[in-house]
């Protein structure tokens, strides 16, 4: 290199000249890739390679071939635009701020279990419009290994399907064909680890040394530089985060499962050849991808090797590479980590969405304790973020729930949060006297008895205790408790995400038990399949699958009237009462205060800002200076005169 990395780190007139002489150096090889496309290419790599190259360096300039792979990546973007289908192209030019507004609402869901296969999923876009789904997250459909492959978050190649569901090139169409219906395609972007199956690790295996570096592989003293202070992600199934590789002789990385092996960034090879992967999804039709267990990315010895800086500094060049080549391209964080880690990862330079693992945790909280202390005590610290970006806001999905909030918040109120996990844990598997809920405890750790819960949210919030002993005032309670839970993630600011199933109030299958290839993971417990007459009873406000659909849909129409529920600025306040939780949506001179009871008693709410309002859900009228809320109620309250 002409000049050392650190050098032009620290002076931008250096870095800015730097940034000319390398557009210089490779327009010539660049411009005979980008073919047609190349004034677009220059123009980007103009804007955005003043972005890329200090991330860069910081990731690989202290290797004496940083320049050369630096030239490799600049060809794969050029060659990613040229290969970029012409209405992704198009989508590019466009603003990308609609998950701010009031309709945007998401879905999950396993496409085998939802619609069998692609072309049936094609079948069922228009139940996804009539529900009012605009954002489809398909849950991993990328080949794995068999019979387990952590629910498909273990890839074995990026470039192919699983083959019951289609090809690549049939997901591909069904892309194209939800953007043209309004739907935003989600995909998986796993990029902590592979399976053990992918070709780079077969590489590995076979003792190729170049592949091997893509890889972490020790022996037995260079594992102990790092084992010591790691976690255990799956305790229930094996201990440490190692696997003795006998191909190797070495132990390999494997931090989640043993066939799922951790890619070594500290390579710049691996960070091309996974921007590669990554551009190659956007162009099959991605409008997003979620970054899967992003926190773990990065590893250093002597520490936890979990949201350290240069995760982030990753994470951010992953990000300039797809504003160059792809960049309509959301990302979408999935850190299940500390509450103040979460928050690090959002920003428009790194994931403009990312799930909200606090809500989720609490608002569940809530219902057990009947309290939401809690809840408002933490949101009020942690709910702002860059407003332009949104919370996906979800009220569990196809995993499982996990007590993330923080200890300090809870210490402060006299709550021992290691006790109150417990509870909380006994509270949703049913162990706990006098809980509605029927959940199943996963990662059960034998030696700290912690572990999370896995259920249907119909059956976490009472429905299915409630039917099997046919108690039809629990069942009331439990259909409000859903319409309660719906109504905070579509209300509280961000963008709401149903996991398919929960809308029509399907209860767990337990079926998985008698499954050999399911059985040690309960979170098959929530990954129902749907039948089509199961969703033909959305329509049908006689079965309780109809009830609780028509009521989720009264949330959705009254939310799309109102732009202060899009695009408005949330602040969380103190109710007075310590069962209700209370917060206020502001939109230039409209705001609209939401109101929700967490008890089965009525409960009243005195710190009204003014005298007379509106429940929009109703349309009815109250009078201050105390509003009663009854059982579970939930108001939405706009100023009247």
């Amino acid at each position: 290199m002409k000049k050392t990395s650190r050098e032009l780190l620290e002076n931008s007139s250096k870095l800015t000249q730097e940034c000319q002489i390398l557009l210089k150096r490779f327009s010539g090889s660049l411009k005979v890739i980008a073919k047609g496309r190349w004034p677009v290419v220059e123009i980007r790599l103009q804007q955005l390679l003043p972005q890329l190259l200090p991330l860069y360096l910081r990731l690989y300039g202290d290797r004496y071939d940083c320049y050369y792979h630096l030239e490799q990546l600049l060809k794969l973007l050029a060659r990613a635009v040229v290969q970029r289908p012409e209405y992704l192209f198009a989508e590019d030019e466009m603003p990308q701020q609609w998950h701010k507004a009031q309709s945007a609402l998401g879905s999950a869901c396993y496409v085998d279990l939802f619609a069998d296969d692609f072309s049936g999923l094609e079948q069922r876009i228009p139940y996804l419009k009539q529900t009012g789904i605009n954002y489809l997250h398909l849950m991993p459909l990328f080949k794995a290994p068999e019979p387990n492959s952590d629910g498909g978050y273990a890839v074995s190649d990026y470039r192919k399907t699983m083959p019951h569901l289609g090809s690549m090139t049939e997901l591909a169409a069904l892309m194209q064909k939800l953007h043209a219906e309004g739907i935003r395609p989600v995909l998986d972007f796993v990029f902590n680890h592979t399976s053990d199956e992918h070709r780079w690790a077969e590489k590995a295996k076979a003792g190729d040394l170049q592949f091997q570096d893509y890889y972490f592989f020790f022996d037995e003293q260079e594992r102990e530089q790092y084992a010591p202070w790691l976690r255990e992600i799956f305790p229930e199934i094996r201990r440490g985060c190692f696997t003795f590789e006998p191909a190797v002789g070495r132990w390999v990385w494997t931090t989640f499962n043993s066939f799922q092996w951790d890619l070594n960034y500290a390579n710049p090879e691996v960070f091309n050849a996974m921007a590669e992967e990554m551009l190659f999804l956007a162009n099959q039709g991605a409008a997003v991808l979620r970054l899967d267990a992003l926190a773990f990315v990065w590893k250093e010895a002597g520490t936890n090797c979990e949201n350290l800086p240069k995760a982030h500094t990753l994470i951010q060049a992953f990000n300039a590479v797809a504003r160059i080549a792809a960049p309509a391209l959301q990302f979408k964080s999935e850190a299940i980590v500390h509450p103040d880690e979460v928050v690090k990862y959002i920003s428009p330079e790194e994931c403009q969405l990312s799930y909200n693992p606090l809500l989720m945790a609490l608002l569940w909280n809530s219902l057990a304790t009947r309290k939401t202390r809690l809840l408002t005590e933490s949101l009020q610290r942690r709910f702002a973020i860059n407003p332009q970006c949104s919370w996906v806001n979800y009220i569990r999905c196809h995993d499982d729930i996990g007590w993330t909030f923080d200890d300090n918040v809870a210490w402060q109120l006299g709550i021992n949060p290691d006790h109150h996990r417990q509870f909380l844990n006994q509270f949703y598997t049913g162990q706990f006297a006098g809980s509605f809920a029927n959940g199943v405890p996963f990662q059960q750790n034998p030696v700290t008895g912690d572990c999370r819960v896995a259920g249907m949210l119909a059956s976490l919030t009472g429905v299915e205790q409630a039917l099997s002993n046919d108690n039809n005032t629990n069942l009331a309670n439990a259909l409000a408790r859903i319409y309660l839970l719906n109504s905070v993630i579509l209300s509280i600011g961000g963008l709401p995400l149903l996991y398919m199933g929960d809308e029509l109030g399907l209860l767990n299958d337990y079926s998985y038990q008698h499954d050999p290839a399911k059985k040690d993971d309960s979170r098959w417990v929530n990954r129902v399949k749907v039948s089509a007459e199961q969703l033909a009873s959305a329509k049908d406000k006689n079965t309780l699958s109809g009830k609780i659909y028509e009521q989720l849909q009264q949330l959705i129409a009254v939310r799309s009237r109102f732009p202060v529920l899009g695009s408005g600025t949330t602040e969380i306040l103190q109710s007075g009462n310590p069962h209700l939780f209370v917060y206020r949506r502001q939109l230039d001179q409209h705001s609209m205060l939401c109101a929700v009871n967490f008890s089965e008693t009525p409960q009243a709410f005195t710190s009204l800002p003014a005298s007379h309002w509106q429940d929009v859900l109703t349309a009815k009228h109250f009078q201050a200076p105390t509003i009663t809320l009854q059982p579970y109620q939930v108001l939405w309250l706009i100023p009247s005169n």
